[in-house]
């Protein structure tokens, strides 16, 4: 099981032994510990749960679900694994479960950009400025027809842009820092920086 909750730091650049350059987002990942261990014959399905960081203000059920792991987290996930192996509540992971070339998913929320029109929304292009054109350029064009007097689920139009959960498939561990807990994975991760990042997938 090679799962790992994060903080984004930001990205940066290595340099290979090739001397190619390659962008990495660094991430402080874990190391977390082990709340919870659901089995099919309990639960209905195999998965961990995991606590990362420090929180403050726990509630009562909060409180009284983490204190067998002896810990007071800030967030908790689960990860459905399909078998548990000798994973047991109490259990810490960190980067060194992970390796150079390992391929991870990266899962986190990305950065909202508010109220946005079509054209920033959905890359719609603008009306045209001359030849007659007038009024606002880049406000919306035609969003139905005479039938079926309505507009479909699903049309492109504005409304509240990102803010929403995005995973990037298949990113590759370029640096691994056992020492500062740090995770560079090649290329860009979802979201602001000091956002949290569940690295899961590896394989």
């Amino acid at each position: 099981m090679k799962a790992l909750l994060g903080t984004k730091i930001g990205m940066t650049q290595i340099i290979s032994e090739d001397g190619t350059t390659i962008p990495v987002t660094l991430i402080q990942a874990g190391p977390v510990t082990v709340t919870q261990v659901k089995s099919v014959e309990t639960d209905g399905y195999n998965a961990v749960q995991v606590a990362y960081g420090m929180g403050k203000n726990l509630s009562k059920a909060v409180a009284g679900h983490v204190k067998p792991a002896g810990v007071t987290p800030k967030e908790i996930r689960e990860f459905r694994v399909d078998e548990l192996g000798e994973v047991k509540v109490g259990d810490t992971w960190n980067v060194t479960e992970f390796e150079l070339g390992d391929t991870v998913d990266a899962t986190g929320v990305s950065k909202g950009k508010g109220w946005a029109g079509t054209i920033k929304r959905h890359n719609f292009k603008r009306h045209r400025k001359t030849h007659g054109g007038k009024g606002n350029t880049r406000k919306v064009g035609s969003i139905g027809s005479m039938y079926p007097q309505k507009i479909f689920k699903g049309k492109r139009m504005a409304g509240h842009m990102g803010a929403e959960q995005v995973t990037i498939k298949n990113l590759k561990v370029a640096y691994i820092s056992a020492e500062d807990n740090l995770i560079g994975v090649k290329g860009a991760v979802p979201g602001p920086k000091k956002g949290l990042i569940v690295l899961g997938g590896a394989k």
